[in-house]
């Protein structure tokens, strides 16, 4: 689903980024930008940045960043298209009908299909608990575990009787075809039996999207039935690893922090309490991708999880997972109790503030969990305890967030500062987590980068050419798009290198290149890429050499491995980057 590129670019080059965002936020020029407090996150000092010369927006605090669409499609929850219409409104630009390809149109229509397929089967269930007599088992059920109607209507709760045959039936006389039923995930085929219900004798949860469509379903057994909670397989409509129940409430809750929980349950009792910052896993371990949608929204994470020892495995995953992706985290005890919902029905939303307000934080509740592993009577168990914190240390790159904590620990477990600090810089320099030497000024690794350090590198050269267009022509003999290994880097810069070429280039229409919500964000912040500390001119044509470098000799190595494989295009493009390499290592770039 696409409106011409010509058309795109004029709704957006009629409207004013600064012009439509004060609109929403405060805005105060400073220098060359306009600041405000950011729509997406609790802030009191502005950090949230709107430049007119870019016509993008950028918060330092959260790392949201966009463009005039993005920032209504995620202020106003708009699509893509319902972005364009509003501003073509706004500029008083009359758009036609919408283009689609015919392969993206049948995708689209189908995707729809069965996204109203999944309201009617929601809708279906949600009649079956409070109309039909079979139904009243999950209503005992639901109002035993203390819910009100209100709760009940509000996330959309259902019930599947015992013979699921009534939904099928249902969604037939709805003109559904079995083919569709199946694909939406709520029936399973087999010759013998042809199409049975998925769900039945349970409770039924509804999935939304961030856009509160019904994408899939998860189901709480009746009764002492295997497996207690069952959810929807993945579709064309539904991935688990990329969605979290509740958070299309939990999005616009504006609270400084999101709450993770592990059940349907715990989200809905503490939203019921006024927590409406909670959300959960969909019956898979916390993922990266989801860590990523909740970044894009919060900066900390407070973990509910259970109190049981699986409850703490998951913990300890998801602190790592949500530390990768760049957030905070801390965990809140909810001991006696095993889970929020058993929790708040025991001690009400109170005494769970106060467990929020002295929630622990996550890097002492690891070690707190590791010194369970350990004798601390034993000289020789305390000693492997010890060995394990300074591991552990060494995951702080920044000197001095590792010293705070060095500390702390240093005086929590009575142990030497300087014992502590030698045995950390040891662990350190055997397995190379943390440069015990100054870093070169240039801020790129000399050694071979790892996969981050690669990407951080290839963001640096997008922001660096588009904050200063000229140095394009002294350096496109040496790089082209393909050197670029992240598809959404490869399409910016491709995009990014022909405007540069034409002498007319401007960032916020390249976010425009991506229909997907995620890549519009991934695309936004390569332009806002944060160069490390340069004091003089020497120092700041070092770094652009280093960067250049970097991504170029990336890109060889990767064409150095496809050339194994016999691949004659990686072999020529490899010949080609290795000489341009060898010319850009004798060559000096100057700024000027």
């Amino acid at each position: 689903m696409y409106y011409k590129d010509e058309l795109v670019d004029e709704v957006r080059s009629r409207n004013d980024i600064v012009d439509v965002i004060s609109g929403y936020v405060s805005l105060k020029k400073k220098g060359s930008n306009h600041w405000g407090c950011c729509p997406f996150h609790n802030e009191k000092t502005p950090s949230f940045a709107v430049s007119q010369n870019r016509q993008m927006y950028h918060c330092f605090g959260c790392g949201e960043s966009g463009n005039v669409f993005t920032f209504l499609m995620k202020y106003e929850n708009y699509s893509f298209p319902e972005a364009i219409r509003v501003l073509a409104d706004r500029a008083g630009i009359a758009l036609p009908e919408i283009e689609y390809s015919e392969e993206q149109k049948k995708k689209n229509n189908y995707k729809k299909r069965l996204l109203d397929l999944n309201k009617e089967a929601a809708t279906f269930f949600y009649m079956q608990l409070r109309n039909n007599p079979h139904g009243k088992a999950g209503l005992d059920y639901l109002r035993k575990r203390q819910l009100t109607d209100e709760t009940m209507n509000r996330f959309g709760l259902g019930f599947a009787e015992k013979n699921g045959g009534e939904l099928i039936a249902y969604l037939r006389s709805k003109g559904y075809e079995d083919k569709e039923i199946k694909d939406a995930g709520l029936a399973t085929f087999s010759e013998q039996r042809g199409l049975s219900c998925l769900f039945w004798n349970r409770v039924m949860y509804p999935i939304f999207d961030l856009n509160q469509r019904v994408i899939g379903f998860g189901g709480r057994v009746m009764g002492d039935g295997e497996p207690k909670y069952l959810n929807s397989p993945e579709t064309a409509v539904f991935d688990k690893r990329r969605n979290l129940y509740g958070f299309q409430y939990a999005r616009s809750s504006r609270s400084k922090y999101l709450i993770l929980c592990e059940g349907y349950m715990d989200v809905i009792s503490m939203h019921q309490a006024g927590f409406g910052q909670a959300v959960a896993s969909l019956g898979t371990a916390f993922t990266p991708e989801q860590a990523h949608l909740i970044h894009r929204y919060y900066q900390q994470v407070y973990l509910a999880y259970d109190s049981d020892g699986a409850g703490v495995k998951a913990a300890l995953r998801a602190i790592e997972i949500l530390r990768g992706e760049g957030m905070t985290a801390k965990v809140i005890d909810m001991r006696p109790h095993k889970d929020p919902d058993e929790f708040m029905k025991a001690l009400g939303a109170e005494a769970f503030q106060a467990r929020i307000d002295q929630a622990e934080n996550s890097f002492f509740y690891e070690i707190r969990m590791l010194e369970r592993n350990y004798d601390q009577q034993d000289p020789e168990e305390k000693t492997k305890f010890y060995r394990e914190i300074a591991k552990k240390l060494c995951q702080f790159e920044e000197e001095v967030e590792r010293e705070n904590y060095l500390q702390a620990i240093a005086e929590k477990y009575f142990i030497s500062m300087d014992a502590l600090r030698k045995l950390v810089m040891s662990f350190a320099a055997v397995q190379g987590d943390v440069q015990p030497v100054q870093r070169p000024k240039s801020g790129i690794q000399s050694k071979d980068a790892a996969s981050e350090s690669t990407k951080k590198a290839q963001q640096l050269l997008i922001t660096w050419l588009a904050d200063s267009p000229g140095l394009y022509a002294k350096v496109r003999k040496y790089i082209v798009p393909d050197d670029f290994t992240e598809e959404v880097y490869r399409i910016v810069a491709e995009r990014l290198f022909e405007g540069l070429e034409r002498g007319s280039f401007q960032a916020a229409d390249v976010i425009s290149t991506f229909e997907d919500e995620e890549e519009q964000h991934m695309a936004a912040e390569l332009f806002y890429g944060k160069l490390p500390p340069m004091d003089t001119r020497q120092e700041r044509e070092k770094t652009f050499h280093d960067i250049l470098y970097a991504v170029k000799k990336n890109s060889c190595d990767r064409y150095a491995k496809l050339q194994e494989s016999n691949d004659m295009e990686a072999v020529k493009k490899l010949f080609e980057g290795r000489k341009a390499l060898l010319e850009l290592a004798k060559t000096h770039i100057s700024l000027e």
